[in-house]
């Protein structure tokens, strides 16, 4: 059963393949048993609950939890539903119109595998260079594979939830704030990948 989002490069799936592989070796019990002990004692409904609950009670990290709950509640993780996730979370027409000028600005660099995940959009080479989300209120967070002293534009990002490759974020007003500098922070950003 394939349990891990679509949209991933090979070095990406490699991974995912190896947290499955390693869950056994690195906690103690096999996916099929943290399986079924999610589902018989976490009694959290909510994604971000589960993890919480999971990494509380067991000391599992976010990345074996989803895992753990990829297999254990596959309906709900809706990984494979890429348009499904993209118009649940690109709801605001302006942010939708941030995100359509950077699939523009990154739509000339070869090689992009665009990711679709619940809270963000991500892009990857080899490895992810870029992911953008909508934010309350309006706007679009950009996280960047990039230190934040690249450009005067760009500061530390703080809980988003994306790679940890991604040192920099930006804040995206609209999509005139998607310049020839954006432009070629994105591809200096895809060339590090």
């Amino acid at each position: 059963m394939d349990s891990k989002p679509q949209g991933l490069t090979e070095q990406q799936r490699k991974w995912f393949t190896s947290v499955r592989a390693n869950l056994e070796r690195e906690t103690g019990k096999t996916l099929e048993q943290w399986v079924e002990i999610v589902r018989r004692e976490c009694k959290e409904t909510k994604p971000k609950a589960r993890t919480d609950w999971l990494k509380a009670t067991y000391g599992i990290g976010q990345n074996r939890a989803a895992t753990i709950f990829g297999v254990a509640f596959p309906a709900e993780m809706g990984w494979d539903d890429a348009d499904g996730l993209r118009a649940a979370l690109w709801t605001d027409p302006a942010s939708t119109a941030v995100l359509a000028a950077l699939e523009a600005a990154i739509a000339d660099l070869p090689d992009v595998v665009t990711g679709q995940r619940k809270a963000f959009t991500a892009w990857s080479r080899k490895s992810q260079f870029a992911a953008a989300k909508p934010l309350k209120g309006g706007g679009v967070a950009l996280g960047l594979a990039l230190t934040p002293d690249t450009s005067p534009r760009l500061a530390e990002p703080r809980n988003e939830g994306w790679s940890e490759r991604l040192k920099a974020k930006c804040v995206l007003a609209s999509a005139g704030d998607v310049d020839a500098e954006l432009a070629s922070l994105l591809k200096a950003a895809w060339e590090r990948s």
